[in-house]
């Protein structure tokens, strides 16, 4: 290292001595030459800048706010003028722009207005200070939008040209700059941030770039920031022997082909050792004719007047000030005249702003104490609470209570009274329509309203009518007329001797001698196991004088011939089960691996995913989450509704979004393919207000799972599940909703993001929580989540399908589980008090098996601890088509089963005829 200095000193040396001595002495004899008043530009004595070919885009930002004094304000305009000094300024060099600001924006000149640097030098010393507010954001985003813009001069992106702004100011904003200053950088501008005095070092470092250590400064005082004109000298420009030699020069040193020269700040003169510099006061070399006061400015001078006068329009004199008098206060309101100066004043309910001058009206309501329940209302001097429409101010001035028309008017309403947000109305119950009087109700009596056209019983339903035959006739196919049955006509009886009609039915018979076997239509000779003690545990069947002991289906024959023992049902039938057959009792039934869950034939599986469920979606759509994050929710949402299978038998989605309000972006039943749903997804618009999150629990319980939305009835068994996300905090109750959704069946997930309170996701969501509740710190795991969801919705699937464990081919048991518009079950006690109905199906109440099975089956379930509290309308249409429809069914099997049973026995007696 010590060598390559020696070298670089000798090649410098040598430099020097090669120079003319026209050359050498050129500095000298022209510091000489100057006159008194004169000013050489220092471009004029570089052989070349010491920025050379430095191709830049440099915006200044000064500010020039009333904070900065005149003196101050001279020391800026000295501090860009020896910036200007070592930058080689050209429309194909560097280009340089400038702004001033205050409460406003002043572009002095942009980056396409100078070609020379003597212009922008004469630009700056024109300069004239604004005296208003700092709006340092403001300024930075007016450079950002205009200033490089290429319209103002600036050169396109792709020649990569580098942009860079060097702002200067003195005090704290009065509006916002880190987000401005992001922007700005983002866009690949540099920036240096210089602070003078009480600037807040913190506000320095959102403006400046990173490193901070390299971009941003913090001097005492305006006349320190000469000490940082080298520092942005070997910023800006590539150092050469001013950086490798001793120069000894005072103020710059400013490199030359081979050599350098020293320069001294605007200002100051450089001595005739052509390295020291000594101060150029104006004001004491010329007559400057200033009435009061004379101030040097960088290279020339300006005239001041003492505290109340100010400047005449000749630039000398001093005339007294009427600061109150002048245009020029700037008080939006009242001006008072001080010592020297001038405050302003606002009037009574308004508060004077950290301009000093305009003037805002105190808003009360934005205090967090001022306690209204609904709406806050300023007033002159202080506020006022209002209420919602359909509420009520409370005697403490702030809470509100709901008006409840019907308990202060007491309408008389016979059946139901409902509350409006303006009054009320009437409402009769179903099957009912109200009277003119509005008051009272009325069974609507169908039958006799229309035309029914029934030949000879018209039974009323709720809400319309059918047609029904008396005793021993048959409805036809047109629901209306009425035909006299004759059973054993009209069906294949199969009877081996003779068929016999009954009231509803028909019955086989034998001749004497001989019993009607159990297939209840051939018959067979009384035997030994008619007549004598068989002990068979199961069966008996005759052979010849004797008899063989059998055993149902499903168990095998012991060694004492009369007791059985139970057999593999599994192994012994075709089960056809697809993954696992399970033994069970004289049965099977079939299983699912896991992920699987049975179809409705008992036998088939499917994916857990496949369906059907009832899935609500309760987005969270308030302020905290912004709108980026609220597009990654949409994007969650549209990864659940992937993994799932669409359609109105599968899977039936729908979305609420909430912020202060709740809107139904799509019901269970709007949407039929995932396709659409994704797509109304994909287009929801962001509500960005406050956080209702128990108002949307409250719209999700009583609108989304009903059947006029689209949900399935509990009857159909499908599983209800609410997804509900938030990122915050409530702003009212989500318990007392939450709750009840829980205890009528809906599973509930919470989903937490950031600031969301866990208390409150664990009140959301069901038991247990761990597989219920899903908590995030931040949007970047929401994947995750999405992921143990889809994996709890479909275990939701598994848990809740009544079908997974009953046996193939038998009806899943009926739980007590009533709702909106389900038959409750009926008891047959009850169906017999209706007169048409118990008249015509007398046989389906017989004391023999199949009405005992019947009434077992449909007994009404008063033991589960749940009685509803108002007792059926067990006449209803639909609960006796139900049960008719269900006992029929019984009917069949027990049918089914006895001639399964008679085909087997005389199979067996066949094989015991021929031994």
């Amino acid at each position: 290292m010590e060598k390559m200095l020696v070298g670089c000193f000798l090649l410098l040396l040598g430099q020097i001595l090669l120079l003319p001595a026209e050359a050498r002495q050129r500095p000298r004899s022209r510091s000489i030459s100057r006159g008194r008043h004169s000013r050489t530009h220092p471009q004029t004595a570089l052989l070349e800048s010491s920025c050379e070919n430095k191709r830049a885009d440099l915006v200044f930002i000064i500010d020039s706010s009333r904070s900065v004094n005149t003196h101050d304000y001279a020391k800026v305009k000295e501090f860009i003028l020896d910036i200007l000094q070592f930058l080689d300024i050209g429309p194909d060099i560097t280009r340089v722009g400038l702004l001033q600001y205050g409460s406003t924006v002043k572009n002095e000149f942009s980056l396409k207005t100078f070609k020379r640097k003597s212009e922008v030098e004469r630009a700056v010393k024109r300069m004239r200070h604004l005296s208003t507010g700092t709006m340092t954001g403001l300024a930075i985003q007016y450079a950002l939008n205009i200033a490089f813009s290429e319209a103002e001069g600036a050169r396109p992106l792709r020649e990569n040209v580098p942009r860079v702004i060097m702002i200067v100011t003195d005090g704290r904003p009065q509006d916002s700059v880190a987000e401005v200053a992001a922007k700005a950088r983002d866009t690949g501008i540099l920036i240096f941030a210089i602070g003078v005095g009480q600037v807040d070092l913190n506000t320095l470092k959102a403006i400046g770039s990173e490193p901070h250590e390299d971009h941003v400064f913090l001097v005492a005082n305006f006349s320190q920031m000469e000490s940082l004109t080298s520092v942005f000298q070997n910023k800006l420009c590539m150092a050469h022997m001013c950086s490798l030699l001793e120069h000894n020069c005072a103020h710059f040193c400013i490199n030359t082909p081979g050599s350098y020269v020293c320069r001294c700040k605007q200002g100051y003169i450089l001595n005739a050792d052509q390295t020291t510099c000594r101060i150029q006061d104006l004001c004491a070399a010329e007559d400057h004719g200033c009435e009061q006061l004379c101030v040097n400015l960088l290279g020339s001078f300006v005239c001041q007047c003492y505290s109340g006068y100010s400047l005449a329009e000749d630039g000398k004199r001093c005339v007294a000030v009427d600061y109150c008098a002048s245009e020029n206060h700037g008080c939006e309101h009242e001006c008072v005249n001080a010592d020297g100066s001038y405050s302003c004043r606002c009037p009574k309910g308004f508060s004077l702003n950290p301009d000093k001058k305009t003037c805002t009206k105190i808003d009360y309501c934005a205090s967090p104490n001022h306690g209204c329940q609904h709406e806050c209302v300023n007033t002159d001097d202080s506020y006022s609470c209002r209420c919602l429409k359909g509420f009520t101010l409370n005697p403490d001035q702030k809470t509100c209570r709901r008006i409840n028309y019907c308990a202060l008017k007491k309408p008389g309403c016979e059946h139901e009274c409902v509350n409006t947000e303006e009054g009320y109305y009437c409402r009769c119950h179903r099957g009912y329509t109200l009277d003119p009087n509005g008051k009272t109700c009325s069974r609507v009596d169908h039958c006799a309203e229309q035309d029914h056209g029934c030949e000879q019983l018209c039974l009323n339903t709720e809400t319309s009518f059918v047609c029904q035959c008396s005793e021993g006739f048959l409805i036809n196919e047109d629901l209306k007329t009425c035909s006299r049955a004759d059973y054993c006509l009209l069906s294949d009886h199969g009877c081996e001797y003779s068929c016999v009609n009954t009231d509803r039915s028909f019955a086989c018979q034998c001749p004497e001698g001989h019993a009607l076997r159990g297939d209840g239509k051939t018959c067979a000779k009384l035997d030994a196991c008619a007549l004598g003690d068989h002990g068979c545990e199961h069966s008996c069947v005759s052979s010849g004088d004797s008899f063989v002991c059998q055993c149902f289906e499903g168990y095998l024959l012991r060694a004492d011939g009369k007791t059985c023992r139970r057999k593999d049902v599994c192994q012994a039938v075709d089960h056809g089960c697809e993954h696992v057959c399970v033994n069970s009792g004289e049965s099977y039934i079939c299983k699912c691996s896991e992920g699987f869950r049975l179809a409705e034939d008992g036998k088939r599986c499917r994916r857990c995913s496949e369906g059907p469920i009832d899935l609500v979606f309760v987005i969270d759509g308030s302020k905290s989450l912004g709108e980026d994050n609220f597009e990654i929710v949409k994007q969650f949402v549209t990864g659940i509704i992937d993994s799932l299978v669409i359609s109105p038998k599968a899977a039936r989605v729908g979305l609420l979004q909430y912020s202060t309000q709740v809107r139904t972006e799509f019901t269970l039943r709007n949407f039929s393919s995932a396709k659409d749903m994704k797509k109304a997804v994909a287009h929801m618009k962001y509500m960005g207000k406050g956080s209702m999150t128990g108002l949307a629990l409250k719209h999700m319980f009583e609108r989304s799972f009903t059947q006029a939305e689209g949900a399935r009835p509990l009857s159909a068994r499908v599983p209800r599940v609410a997804i509900v996300f938030t990122d915050g905090r409530a702003q009212d109750d989500v318990a007392e909703w939450a709750s009840k959704a829980k205890d009528n069946g809906i599973t509930m997930y919470a989903v937490g993001v950031g600031k969301a309170i866990e208390e409150e996701l664990q009140e959301i969501a069901s038991k247990p929580t761990d597989k219920h509740l899903f908590y995030a710190e931040d949007f970047s795991t929401m994947g995750e989540i999405s992921e143990k969801l889809k994996k709890g919705i479909c275990e939701a699937l598994e848990d809740s399908d009544g079908s997974q464990d009953s046996p193939a081919g038998e009806l899943p048991k009926r739980g007590h589980q009533p709702t909106e518009s389900e038959p409750v079950t009926i008891n047959i006690q009850d169906l017999l008090s209706c007169s048409n109905f118990a008249v015509q199906h007398r046989y389906l109440f017989e004391e023999d098996s199949l009405s005992r099975s019947a009434q077992k089956l449909f007994h009404s379930t008063k033991s589960s601890g749940s009685p509803l509290e108002d007792k059926p309308d067990e006449c209803k249409c639909e609960n006796l088509i139900m049960f008719q429809t269900l006992a029929n069914e019984e009917v069949r099997k027990l049918t089914q089963r006895l001639e399964e049973m008679t085909q087997r026995m005389e199979a067996l007696e066949n094989r015991l005829r021929y031994r």
